[in-house]
């Protein structure tokens, strides 16, 4: 398999149809989908990047495809190459559980670093509590 993300390897192609998304949209598309994902901007790079092997985890689909608004081309496009890069993947086509957006106020605390480190705290808080909720209905 490649890992220039040209010729014949199959992760580097979903990959690339996810970056023709994201260049057709606003900028800061890519921090809105790291923080809808609950991860960093350099996360959002990798599962951008058909150089990269990083694969995109399934579950992360559902939250890709809304955040970043695919047409339905493009969703079929990209699920065709997910699918043969991924072949034993099931559920693919399974709606995604329902969310919500909430906003939170938070205190300042008086430096762009430890804004930083409480907002990770914040998030963690939630992956956690989300992964919680997912092993309780699997």
């Amino acid at each position: 398999m490649s890992l220039s993300g040209e010729g014949d390897d199959p992760v580097a192609a979903y990959k690339r149809v996810l970056r023709e998304v994201l260049e057709r949209r606003p900028s800061g598309m890519r921090q809105r989908l790291a923080e809808a994902l609950g991860t960093t901007r350099s996360f959002v790079s990798q599962i951008t990047n058909p150089s990269y092997a990083t694969p995109i985890p399934a579950p992360t689909l559902a939250t890709i495809f809304d955040v970043c608004h695919f047409s339905e081309g493009e969703r079929s496009r990209f699920l065709a190459a997910y699918r043969r890069a991924h072949p034993r993947k099931g559920g693919l086509d399974d709606p995604a559980p329902p969310t919500r957006s909430r906003t939170l106020v938070l205190p300042d605390l008086g430096s762009e670093a430890l804004n930083a480190e409480f907002d990770g705290l914040v998030d963690d808080l939630v992956q956690r509590m989300t992964r919680l909720m997912a092993s309780r209905d699997g």
